[in-house]
């Protein structure tokens, strides 16, 4: 465990992909300030980042059906998933540039190419996959998206799913092979090892109680030690807090009007996993289907190959449940403890107008292994299930805040709450979360530094040469990039289908 000296210039707190991400910018950016990472945990990575407990899909809108809703008139709106793909590549480029310079170990370790495939069924949702193919095929960061509603091409990419398929309902599949599978875990590790080396202080096993804000206007983080008990204090400059679902409470504990009204309400997640090298081998893709009436966008179906510390897995899920805690090491008694007089009307209300929701919910957590097997195979046909085991993931909390309209709403993906005067930001919500974490953290140093960010734009761009231009209109970045991010993480194998001509819809 690092010591805790009595200042530091940057205290992390939560060394989760995010923090991990900060850290190693702002070193870059600013190497001469000193940074403090706070871990609660005996290990990093260990909660949200955690392989096992993030689905790791590298979001980039290539395939989650959520990003792309249809409007009222029927068309397709597609800026979401655009800017997601738009963020994951500013990620890319980041983690390449860090290979490159050997900040990070070889690719292979934390990234794989994997493709990325939509997956529906029944004639409303194959109109809805065709019209979305349509939308997206001629955006430059999709152009290689192929569309297919043939069952002898579909069982070509994925056997697994197209085995024992004897129905005769309409089916339909996108593609897009550019796709990635992420290790977020390893890469947290391997970026906190990165910021040690630059000379930060990695503090493990110690949670922080207190954010108190001084007369000067930094933050004294008092913290204790969860095996000795020993307290300590620390002046810091700037806060950052990454702490998962706990950021609620740490935010609550600063006090900044900015967060309040902010409530947060926690949904366990578990998946089916199966390690059977026969199933495993049918199955090379990442594949989402479309959410179940009054589901969070977080539950999207998806079954997925993992690649986890070399081992091969797929997994299925998720499977939403009931919590009372806001991480998975977390307390029982973290929801009620978060309920205060400036959010519970905010929690209140949502509760009354999502009450779709919390009746999917308890769906969720009623169903037996053979009820979510029998979810599962609406994907594999032939699923067995003595070969699926129940694994319980992390815990995703659910954002709720006041908006201009409504007195409490929930808040779909990340949110990151700031205070005014820029000396402390935490971050809420869940997806796309990890795999946009470079573009996040991007965000935070612009706007709580706005007098030094525009210096460290030069330095900073020569991690991400994206950063303020748009890939999608800026043919020849968007080649150079794409290329060096193809070489320096191993991700050329699949470089032919990034210019393949698309099969057309129909």
């Amino acid at each position: 465990m690092g010591q805790v000296s009595d200042e530091t210039d940057v205290a992390l707190i939560g060394c989760g992909i995010m923090s991990a991400t900060l850290g190693v910018l702002i070193q870059q950016a600013q190497p001469d300030w000193s940074i403090t990472a706070y871990e609660r945990l005996e290990e990093v990575g260990a909660e949200s980042s955690y392989g096992w407990n993030n689905a790791g899909t590298g979001h980039a809108g290539l395939c989650e059906l959520n990003y792309t809703p249809e409007r009222g008139d029927g068309t397709i709106d597609v800026a979401k998933a655009v800017r997601t793909n738009e963020r994951f590549q500013e990620s890319l480029q980041f983690w390449a540039h860090l290979v490159q310079r050997e900040s990070l170990p070889s690719p292979e370790r934390f990234v794989t190419p994997v493709p990325h495939l939509s997956f529906v069924s029944g004639e409303r949702d194959v109109a809805f996959l065709r019209k979305r193919f349509d939308a997206l095929a001629d955006r430059p960061l999709f152009e290689s998206m192929q569309y297919t509603e043939d069952r002898d091409l579909a069982a070509d990419w994925v056997p697994v799913m197209m085995r024992g398929r004897d129905d005769d309902a309409p089916i339909a599949m996108t593609r897009l092979d550019s796709g990635t599978d992420v290790n977020f875990g390893a890469l947290t590790k391997y970026l906190l090892a990165a910021q040690e080396r630059g000379g930060a202080n990695l503090v493990l096993n110690t949670e922080v109680t207190n954010l108190r804000r001084l007369d000067d206007g930094r933050w004294q983080v008092e913290a204790r030690h969860r095996q000795t008990g020993e307290r300590s204090r620390q002046v810091a400059r700037f806060v950052f807090i990454g702490a998962g679902g706990y950021a609620i409470h740490l935010l609550q504990k600063a006090g900044i009007p900015e967060a309040r009204g902010y409530g947060g309400f926690p949904v366990g997640g578990q998946f089916l996993r199966c390690t059977n090298p026969d199933v495993v081998a049918m199955h090379n893709a990442k594949v989402y289907g479309k959410s179940q009436a009054k589901a969070p966008p977080m539950t999207m179906p998806h079954l997925d190959r993992r690649v986890l510390d070399g081992k091969p897995g797929v997994l299925f899920g998720p499977y939403a449940g009931f919590s009372l805690k806001y991480l998975k090491r977390g307390s029982w008694s973290d929801l009620i403890r978060s309920i205060k007089p400036d959010n519970l009307l905010t929690m209140l209300t949502v509760a009354k107008d999502e009450f779709g929701l919390t009746r999917y919910l308890i769906g969720q957590v009623r169903q037996d292994h053979e009820a979510r097997v029998g979810v599962l195979r609406n994907f594999v046909p032939t699923a067995h299930e003595d070969e699926w085991e129940l694994y319980d993931a992390g815990v995703r909390v659910q954002t709720m805040k006041r908006t201009a309209t409504r007195r409490g709403a929930i808040e779909y993906g990340t949110d990151v709450v700031a205070a005014s005067d820029g000396t402390l930001a935490g971050l809420m919500g869940a997806s796309p979360g990890a795999s946009t974490a470079t573009s996040i953290m991007l965000d935070v140093m612009r706007r709580c530094f706005p007098e030094l960010y525009p210096g460290w734009v030069p330095r900073l761009r020569e991690l991400v040469p994206s950063i303020d231009v748009s890939l999608s209109d800026d043919q020849v970045l968007r080649e150079d990039v794409r290329g060096f991010v193809e070489d320096s993480l191993g991700l050329a194998t699949h470089a032919g289908a990034m210019i393949a001509e698309p099969v057309p819809a129909g």
